[in-house]
């Protein structure tokens, strides 16, 4: 009966993750159509640094501590998921926490909005001091259009993991599509905006319709608002527990963004365009296999560590990220072979020209290398969070901020890499995250390595040798003289096909478990 239970739950994952992804897919290609048309009217230029470093603080707000993933939305799931089942409506001692958290959630943001909007000029002013006085100008304008996407971050976080916690999966992966389009219409309709403040202010109206969108999903499960300081109940300190640590977590992490953009203010004009594109490129799968595995899971490792079932967690643990690694493997062999081709078919045209490819692909290559260790980090960050350890993923963090001042300044100036020293940096950091977050995890619980690293193993050999057969296949394909478009279409179309047959036929050949797994769903199917 357990065995049918735990079988029963998978497939209720795996159709999850499937519906979760498609939704995901359906999000980030109108993000990638944004960042075309954001790439088409500003390039790698002064206005599109000033809008991406003014960005950056919004988008910790919205995107890192209220996104999928982040601690709000973490926080939501681990406590509400304790206290309510799937198909619950939240009673009044729940609608109490509820608002606790939304009402502390506004006054804790709103401080940080209105100050952000007083001292723009001398944040950004800190942020980028080694750019021109005409770029710090600018971020700071930027800055203050885009200062209220401060204010509704937590919340839409706090939404985020109630529609979670309720099996509402589309809704959270949805909503950053509203912000998106928002910016497509703006920027499309503008045309002529030489300062970039369309761009920020479509940003934040983006940000607006994106909270008034979750909301009556929200009131329709029977949350209702009522401000409430009841900051006193085990409940909300639970919260806050788990809370403030993943908030300075994540906030360290952003340090080590801002470590970045000092050093790209030092770079030609347009790196930091750069390196937000390439990061931009990168969560595009990245984000998808994420967010379809570790949505449905998470809730299910609070469950089970509520329950004491270790065991259980092992298992899921194992499943999920053993797929992700299957998964992402090709990701990176994708990119290195085809960064440049597909960069410059997919932006390559108006104000983004064949050097922003360049610098683009560059920095996207060096950043691949963190594809491993990034989706192992944030998966077993989950099992931190169900634990309601967030002390333990903060004290790392924060831990290997010396270690990427350090590398940017190695890499960046004295190995005169650029750009490509930015990334590289941010891929070894990611590694660094997920070794330690693996040691550490014992104190919580031992993980089953050995055979998750494998069949890592053996992935990675598949790996090297579609690798090199896919550089060859590549070279081959420079002897053909077709018009460009064309070319790069056909080329890319053609290595992805080969090499994802071969990768697949390699690792069912070196009999790696998720290979054959999906061998036998495909032979039961036919």
């Amino acid at each position: 009966m357990e065995s049918k239970a735990i079988k029963t739950k998978n497939e209720g994952i795996l159709k999850a993750a499937w519906l979760i992804a498609l939704v995901t897919v359906a999000s980030k290609l109108i993000g990638f159509v944004r960042d075309m048309v954001v790439a088409n009217f500003y390039g790698a230029t002064l206005v599109s640094d000033a809008y991406f470093y003014a960005l950056q603080l919004p988008s910790l707000a919205i995107i890192i501590l209220g996104g999928v993933g982040g601690p709000f939305h973490s926080a939501a799931v681990a406590v509400f998921s304790k206290l309510i089942g799937a198909d619950e409506k939240p009673d009044i001692e729940i609608n109490k926490l509820y608002n606790t958290f939304l009402t502390v959630s506004f006054i804790f943001f709103s401080i940080f909005a209105i100050l952000g909007f007083i001292f723009a000029d001398k944040i950004m002013g800190l942020i980028i001091s080694a750019g021109s006085p005409e770029l710090i100008s600018l971020a700071s304008a930027h800055f203050r259009i885009m200062s209220p996407i401060i204010l509704i971050g937590g919340i839409i976080g706090i939404y985020y993991g109630l529609l979670v916690v309720h099996k509402k999966y589309i809704l959270p992966n949805l909503s950053p599509m509203i912000l998106s389009i928002v910016v497509i219409i703006a920027i499309s309709i503008a045309k002529c905006d030489k300062s970039g403040f369309v761009l920020a202010g479509a940003t934040t109206l983006g940000a607006i319709c994106q909270i008034l969108l979750q909301f009556p999903k929200i009131r329709q499960i029977g949350y209702r608002i009522k401000p409430n300081l009841d900051v006193k109940t085990v409940k909300f300190k639970e919260i806050c527990e788990l809370l403030f640590p993943a908030i300075l977590s994540s906030t360290v992490g952003q340090i080590s963004i801002y470590i970045d953009m000092f050093f790209a203010s030092n770079l030609v004009l347009g790196a930091w365009t750069a390196v937000v594109f390439a990061n931009r490129i990168f969560q595009f799968p990245v984000g998808i296999l994420v967010t379809a595995f570790l949505v449905p899971l998470f809730p299910i490792f609070s469950r089970l560590a509520g329950e004491g079932n270790a065991d259980a967690i092992k298992s899921y643990f194992n499943k999920g990220v053993g797929v992700l690694f299957f998964v992402a493997i090709p990701i990176i062999i994708f990119i290195l072979l085809l960064a440049q081709d597909g960069i410059s078919l997919i932006f390559e045209r108006g104000a983004f020209n064949s050097n922003a490819v360049v610098m683009v692909s560059e920095a996207l290559c060096f950043l691949s290398f963190s594809i491993l260790p990034y989706v192992f980090r944030d998966s077993i960050t989950r099992v931190y969070y169900a634990f309601n350890d967030s002390k333990t993923p903060f004290i790392i963090a924060t831990s290997s901020i010396l270690l990427k001042a350090f590398l940017n300044w190695f890499l960046i100036l004295k190995l005169n890499m650029g750009i490509a020293g930015i990334t590289l940096s941010t891929s070894f950091i990611t590694l660094f995250n997920a070794v330690m977050l693996g040691i550490f995890i014992s104190k919580r619980i031992r993980l089953d390595y050995k055979s998750l690293f494998i069949n890592l193993g053996k992935m990675l050999i598949a790996g090297l040798i579609t690798l090199t057969i896919g550089f060859i296949l590549c070279e081959k394909f420079n002897d053909f003289n077709l018009p460009k478009y064309i070319f790069e279409l056909v080329k890319i179309v053609t290595v992805i096909i080969i090499t994802s047959v071969l990768y697949i036929f390699l690792n069912i050949s070196l009999k790696m478990d998720y290979a054959k797994e999906l061998m036998v769903r495909i032979t039961n199917r036919g």
